[in-house]
């Protein structure tokens, strides 16, 4: 079985992963960490390298499927408008413990 080669971040990444192991982080590995924090806390460069790296559409299907809780409003926002979102999964933090989630529309927000 061959082993996958690690994929690493580029180094304007480093701010964004300040309590990671950064030189230990695999883009796809990680990913999950990576686009939230990158959503959270990065600038145009950052978005537009999550778009060439993972796919616009693989992205998309990603955030659909992860709790709002996880964002920051603004972040919300900006994401919606560059990526087209209509709706996110809300999960209050007892809920995402307990599994359960509901559809928010990000224009209601």
């Amino acid at each position: 079985m061959r082993k996958a080669k690690k994929i690493s971040l580029p180094e304007m990444f480093r701010p964004l992963m300040w309590s990671y192991k950064f030189n230990l982080m695999d883009a796809e590995r990680d990913k999950r960490t990576i686009i939230v924090n990158t959503i959270n806390y990065g600038d145009l460069p950052h978005w537009r390298w999550l778009s060439q790296t993972y796919g616009r559409q693989a992205l998309k299907s990603m955030l659909m499927n992860m709790p709002f809780s996880e964002f920051r409003p603004g972040a919300i926002k900006l994401m919606g408008l560059l990526l087209g979102l209509k709706k996110l999964k809300y999960a209050s933090r007892s809920d995402y413990i307990k599994g359960r989630t509901t559809i928010v529309r990000l224009n209601k927000i």
